[in-house]
């Protein structure tokens, strides 16, 4: 072979191997940019969480909440405005306000989040104190209409109703004991005596203001805590009969007047016996009216008749009845199924916290809010007597819409340790 053949082969060989190594460069590239650019599953699962709500939220249960509190003001408003230009000149006073809640409410919802909840668990005695100290502190405020003593005034705008810091330092206190005791908790020392001590301390200060819709929140939240936390089934049949007993005791002794007056004409509203009777039912009266004039699909939205000042307090505890007579049954199961999956998907973020703490406070916090759901409607539909029990996210309140959301927060805070998808 001549020197001049030699050297072409030579120079090919060359060519060739810098054309595999081009391509070797280019594939290797390309291979990088998939691994960290936006083609990669993983970098855009990643990506998509970190400009979602908040790094870490729990999605879903921040969108269903979203919707709750949207669907909330706006039944609300259509229920408040005729009560609210006839008795204050503005239709909108009552929805301007619990705009403000709301908006609030969910900063703190949000800000709450970031906040590691074992704080509480360190802090649990101390926040029971505190509400203790609401409790007595609302004793000794002026009485409110009716003689009751709920509030603590923050000048005339805003006003705290101590009963809500009660529940939720209930939960955290049985959560944390619940937590820390969970072997002992099938024996009296550890697991009914601790409970029984603090629900019958602040059911005590309770019926002093008097406040029983309160009182039966926190004893069946505190039979829930109890139960989840590994209580034995006879501890909670005894501590049912002792209380069946305390309130007997309690009804001879007169102390449960306030309550015997608010269950006269209990399951009675459309039966007319004499006067007294019709003026005691009056309110449960016209939210049954408003439930059946709502039929299957309502009447419209906007169209409630009732609340032209026959339903007294629209806004309150009662807006469910408007909602049912606006809306009609479908509209009224699609709220309540709303409701549901809150309660699902916070069980189900309780369940997959890391540490047995975060899951028995997530229980207890999102047992508050379905629970609350269910006593309000049994009241509006008459089967339960006639008492404050407020419908989350609906119900005209600002304390209570702020202490809604900061709970929503602490289950929030749960979800970002808890061992599911954040997207």
């Amino acid at each position: 072979m001549s020197t001049i053949e030699q050297t072409s082969a030579e120079r090919r060989r060359e060519y060739e191997r810098r054309q595999r190594t081009r391509q070797n460069t280019a594939l290797r590239g390309r291979d990088r940019r998939g691994s960290e650019g936006s083609a990669s599953p993983e970098r855009r699962k990643i990506r998509f969480s970190l400009l979602s709500i908040g790094k870490g939220l729990d999605v879903p249960f921040v969108l269903i909440i979203l919707v709750l509190l949207v669907i909330g003001l706006t039944m609300m408003f259509s229920a408040s405005y005729p009560v609210a230009y006839y008795e204050l000149g503005d239709s909108y006073y009552y929805l301007k306000r619990q705009l403000i809640f709301a908006v609030i409410g969910l900063a703190v919802m949000i800000a709450i989040s970031y906040v590691d909840y074992h704080y509480y668990h360190r802090f649990s005695a101390l926040i029971l104190g505190v509400s203790y100290l609401a409790l007595v502190l609302v004793l000794i405020m002026p009485a409110q209409e009716g003689g009751v003593h709920r509030w603590i005034g923050i000048g005339d705008v805003f006003g705290i109703q101590a009963s809500e810091i009660s529940k939720f330092a209930i939960i955290l206190f049985l959560a944390h004991w619940g937590s820390r005791y969970y072997d002992r908790m099938d024996t009296f020392k550890y697991g009914i005596l601790p409970a029984a001590g603090v629900l019958a301390s602040t059911a005590f200060l309770l019926l002093m203001e008097p406040h029983y819709s309160c009182i039966v929140i926190i004893s069946i939240l505190t039979v829930i805590m109890l139960f989840v936390s590994g209580i034995k089934l006879k501890w909670l049949i005894i501590g049912g009969i002792a209380l069946v007993a305390v309130i007997i005791l309690l009804w001879t002794t007169g102390l449960l007047t306030y309550a015997m007056e608010r269950m006269d004409g209990w399951g009675q509203a459309l039966v007319y016996k004499d006067n007294d009777q019709w003026q005691q039912t009056w309110q449960t009266r016209n939210s049954l009216y408003a439930i059946g004039s709502g039929g299957l699909f309502g009447l419209g939205l906007g169209q409630s008749r009732q609340k032209y000042l026959y339903l007294p307090e629209p806004q309150n505890d009662f807006v469910f009845a408007i909602v049912c007579e606006e809306l009609g049954l479908v509209g009224a199961a699609l709220i309540l199924l709303i409701f549901a999956l809150l309660v699902w998907r916070g069980v189900v973020i309780s369940l997959r916290a890391r540490d047995r703490f975060g899951k028995l406070l997530g229980i207890g916090l999102i047992s508050h809010i379905g629970l609350q759901v269910i006593l309000n409607i049994l009241v509006i539909t008459d089967w339960l007597p006639n008492t404050g029990i407020s419908l989350p996210f609906f119900s005209y309140g600002g304390s209570s819409l702020l202490t809604l959301m900061f709970e929503m927060g602490v289950i929030l805070s749960v979800s970002r340790t808890s061992n599911i998808e954040k997207s």
